[in-house]
């Protein structure tokens, strides 16, 4: 299971990116793997404020459909519109390609509460 060392981890399997005070935001190898083939990505958030945990988004696969939580408090600024035609991949580069949203975030503290790679790998295995 692909567990990037530079990247931050939610227990709900969304990693996240940081640079300053944006953030890019996918969901996990290990998540798209136990949802199967994703076949449609619904984000309709963009542009507004919502808190930490909140749903911003669902992914539907052949399997089932789950929500999508915000890692930080924050502004949702962009979705990866090349989902919209190509959904798969984020089965296929989650962690490159396959990035759903990016955020625009003010609450430094909110990041201590997020997971290390290492302890993400505990909690998938």
């Amino acid at each position: 299971m692909n567990v990037p060392q530079n990247l931050k981890y939610t227990r709900d399997h969304e990693w996240v990116e940081i640079s300053g005070n944006k953030a890019t935001v996918g969901i996990t190898d290990f998540a798209q793997s136990e949802l199967g083939d994703i076949v449609f990505l619904e984000v309709e958030t963009v542009g507004e404020q919502l808190n930490q945990e909140d749903v911003f988004g669902t992914v539907e696969a052949v399997k089932t459909v789950s929500d999508l939580f915000l890692p930080l408090t924050s502004e949702i600024i962009e979705f990866n519109e090349d989902l919209e035609q190509n959904p798969e991949l984020v089965n296929e580069d989650p962690y490159g390609k396959g990035w759903i949203i990016k955020i625009i975030f003010n609450n430094q503290s909110e990041i201590d509460g997020l997971l290390s790679s290492d302890e993400y790998k505990k909690l998938i295995t």
